[in-house]
C-alpha cells in the first residue's frame, strides 16, 4: 500500500509555523487516516513549493507526508511541513542558491528508495535510517538527526515497560529499522515478541487502536505525533537511529548535499531548525560521549533522556478503564503537550 500524498494535486509547503510545537490531534487523525486511503489510490503525487524555479533545474527530494515535525501534510493548511521540508529548503538554497527551486515529493517506507533507484528523485529526506546495509545500495550523507527507536501503547493495555510486551503483537513499518532493533532487545530481555507490517504510520496507530496490535513502534520523536490521550510512550528506548540524506550511488549530489549538512551543523542552521520544531536536539557528538560513559547515547537535549516529554508518565491506577483516560492525558483531545 503505497500512501504518498493526500491529493493527486500541486500543494505549496509554506506556513511551517502551523505545526511548530503540536502534536497530530484527534480530528487531524482522523482526517489524515481518511486521507491515507485516498493516498493509496492515487499513488505518488509531485508536491512542489509554490514559487519553485523553472522544471529541470529544481532539486527533487522525497520526504514523508505523515510524520508531523519531520514531513506532515497539514490537513487544515494542504501545506508539508516540518523539518525535513526546512532541511531540503535549505538544501535547495545552498544547491541551487534558491531556496524555492525545489520539488517535494510525498514518500513512504516502500517508495523512498525506489524512487532513487528509478531517478524521480534526486534526494530523499524521509526519517531514513542510516545503517551499513543501506550504505551498500545508496549514498548517504552525514547525520542531521538521530532518534532512538521507542513503543507507544494503549494506556488501557497496562503495559509499562518491555517486559509487558512479552507475546504481544508490535506494529512497525515495512523496511524499517525497528523489527530487528526491537527484536534484539526483547531477546536479551529473555522475552518473545509478535510483529506485524504496515506501509505507513497511520495504519499502525489505527491497527493499536481498534486492538489488532499490541503495541506501535518506530523513532520516539515520531511516536510523539502519534501520541494522544488514551497512550503511553514507554521509558524503555533502544539504538540511536541516525538519518541521513539518501541519494543514488555515485549520484553527483551526494558529496555537496553532505558537505551542506556540515556547514548546517556549523553554522547552527540545523539546531535552529529542530528547535524551531520542537525535536531532540542530540548530536554525533552528544552520543558518542554518552556511550563512552557508559549510557544510552540518548545525549542532552533529547526530551525522553531528560524526562521532558510530556505523555511519557506511566499511567495511573485508575487510568485503565475503557476509556483509556489517564492523568497525563490531562492535556486534552487536542493532542497534549507540545513537541
Amino acid at each position: 500500500m503505497n500512501v504518498t500524498s493526500l491529493a493527486d494535486e500541486k500543494i505549496g509547503t509554506g506556513g511551517a509555523a502551523a505545526m511548530s510545537g503540536a502534536r497530530l490531534t484527534r480530528r487531524s487523525f482522523v482526517r489524515l487516516a481518511g486521507a491515507a486511503a485516498v493516498g493509496a489510490a492515487l499513488g505518488s503525487a509531485v508536491l512542489p513549493l509554490s514559487g519553485c524555479a523553472p522544471a529541470g533545474d529544481v532539486l527533487r527530494v522525497g520526504t514523508k507526508i505523515d510524520v508531523p515535525g519531520f514531513g506532515f501534510q497539514n490537513p487544515e493548511t494542504g501545506s508539508v511541513e516540518g523539518l525535513e521540508v526546512d532541511v531540503a529548503r535549505e538544501l535547495a538554497a545552498r544547491l541551487k542558491s534558491d531556496a524555492n527551486a525545489l520539488e517535494i515529493v510525498g514518500v513512504n517506507v516502500t517508495t523512498r528508495g525506489a524512487m532513487l533507484d528509478n531517478g524521480t528523485l534526486d534526494a530523499t529526506l524521509a526519517t531514513f535510517t542510516i545503517t551499513d546495509a543501506r550504505k551498500k545500495t545508496y549514498d548517504f550523507s552525514r547525520p542531521y538527526y538521530i532518534d532512538h527507536i521507542g513503543v507507544l501503547v494503549l494506556k488501557k493495555s497496562g503495559i509499562t515497560d518491555l517486559a509487558g510486551l512479552d507475546g504481544k503483537t508490535v506494529g512497525v513499518a515495512l523496511s524499517a529499522t525497528t523489527k530487528d532493533k526491537l527484536g534484539a532487545a526483547a531477546a536479551e530481555a529473555g522475552i518473545t515478541l509478535k510483529f506485524a507490517e504496515y506501509a505507513t504510520y497511520p495504519e499502525i496507530k489505527i491497527a493499536l487502536v481498534a486492538g489488532r496490535v499490541d503495541a506501535f513502534s518506530v523513532d520516539s520523536s515520531i511516536l510523539l505525533g502519534y501520541q494522544d490521550d488514551t497512550t503511553y510512550l514507554l521509558p524503555t528506548q533502544f539504538a540511536p537511529q541516525e538519518y541521513g540524506v539518501a541519494t543514488a550511488k555515485g549520484s553527483p549530489y551526494s558529496a555537496p548535499i553532505d558537505e551542506a549538512i556540515a556547514a548546517m551543523e556549523a553554522d547552527g542552521t540545523l539546531r535552529a531548525l529542530k528547535e524551531r520544531w520542537g525535536l531532540s536536539l542530540v548530536t554525533e557528538a552528544d552520543v558518542e560521549a554518552e556511550q563512552s560513559a557508559g549510557g544510552t547515547g540518548l545525549g542532552a537535549g533529547d526530551p525522553a533522556d531528560d524526562g521532558g516529554a510530556a505523555g511519557t508518565e506511566a499511567p495511573a491506577d485508575d487510568a485503565a478503564d475503557a476509556s483509556g483516560q489517564g492523568a497525563a492525558g490531562a492535556s486534552g483531545a487536542e493532542g497534549g503537550a507540545s513537541r
